[in-house]
């Protein structure tokens, strides 16, 4: 991890819950808590005036819904990575929160010290699930009509290198350095290979990929 922490916001109308949240973090000395939003509207001000690395989010506030906080940051040039804290485990609103461009999804129920270990792998550019909701997911992927394979959905060289490198979890970022080429390049492979791929997020692509190469 870097000398730098990673400055994180939280969003979530539970105030005795933030400060918990707040707590566990700052405990693990990776994180650097800029700031606590108690709605989704105060959460979108918040953010553009302090360009946080990361945002956590609870899914369902009064209000402002987590889900149209996350479309908004995520519509931002320089988006930060938002992970999705939340109660719900329904598989709909996991996929909605996905599609919409979430870089993880976890249980407020989770291990504390589970949690924060998810939380480090958001932050150095893992797309983060818990075991339980990959699997949800991947069930939900497993259905007619989606190419067998990379050369069936007919992926460039370039998109096949840049699936693989999102099976690994990692970000646009991470896979510009890697490929040597820009952001906004990644970003414009990853539009074109889920559509080939008949997908609508970077997680179900991952997922795919990896659930791909098992049956291989």
């Amino acid at each position: 991890m870097s000398d730098n922490p990673q400055r994180l916001l939280i969003i979530d109308d539970h105030p005795l819950f933030r400060r918990g949240v707040m707590q566990l973090v700052e405990m693990a000395g990776e994180f650097d808590v800029v700031g606590e939003a108690s709605s989704g509207q105060e959460g979108i001000e918040m953010a553009r005036e302090l360009g946080p690395d990361m945002v956590l989010l609870d899914l369902n506030m009064k209000g402002m819904s987590g889900l149209d906080v996350l479309k908004l940051l995520k519509s931002w040039e320089n988006d930060p990575r938002v992970v999705m804290l939340t109660v719900s485990d329904q598989a709909e609103d996991l996929v909605a929160a996905l599609r919409a461009g979430a870089d993880g999804y976890l249980l407020k129920e989770m291990d504390p010290d589970e949690l924060v270990g998810k939380l480090k792998e958001a932050a150095a550019g893992q797309v983060t699930l818990t075991d339980r909701l990959t699997r949800l997911l991947a069930h939900s992927l497993r259905e007619d009509g989606r190419p067998k394979d990379p050369d069936q959905a007919g992926l460039s060289g370039q998109e096949s290198r840049i699936l693989e490198q999102i099976a690994q979890g990692k970000s646009n970022k991470l896979i510009a350095r890697e490929l040597n080429i820009t952001d906004g390049t990644v970003k414009v492979h990853v539009k074109h290979l889920l559509r080939k791929l008949n997908l609508h997020s970077r997680v179900e692509a991952a997922i795919w990929a990896v659930e791909r190469k098992r049956g291989a």
